[in-house]
């Protein structure tokens, strides 16, 4: 999708804090963290949302997971993280490429939000 903020940051049009990258999806630091590492991971293919997910994309929304707990161990946070989709405006999604936050390296409490 040309005009979406995150196909842009993965074409490179809008510059972005890399942390991670492979032929599925790519992952940078959130611009306004939540906790000491706020990571977002998004597959490099446009899907709207978690709602918006096809059955055959089921394997990027889990490969989506599986680079959030990479990065987790990799920063040594791997004890205690939250992994969140926030799904339609009424959750807080604003950008509508579906992404991960990966947030951890804090005390993170239940209930959230």
């Amino acid at each position: 999708m040309n005009d979406c903020l995150f196909c842009r940051i993965i074409r490179g049009e809008i510059p972005s804090k890399k942390i991670y990258e492979d032929e599925h999806t790519f992952a940078f630091e959130d611009i306004n963290p939540q906790a000491p590492t706020h990571a977002l991971i998004i597959p490099k293919e446009h899907i709207g949302g978690l709602k918006e997910a096809t059955a055959e994309q089921a394997e990027i929304v889990g490969r989506c997971h599986l680079t959030a707990a990479n990065i987790a161990r990799q920063r040594g946070i791997e004890e205690g993280y939250r992994t969140v989709l926030n799904v339609g405006p009424g959750a807080g999604q604003s950008v509508f490429h579906l992404h991960v936050h990966l947030l951890g390296g804090r005390s993170l409490h239940w209930p959230p939000g």
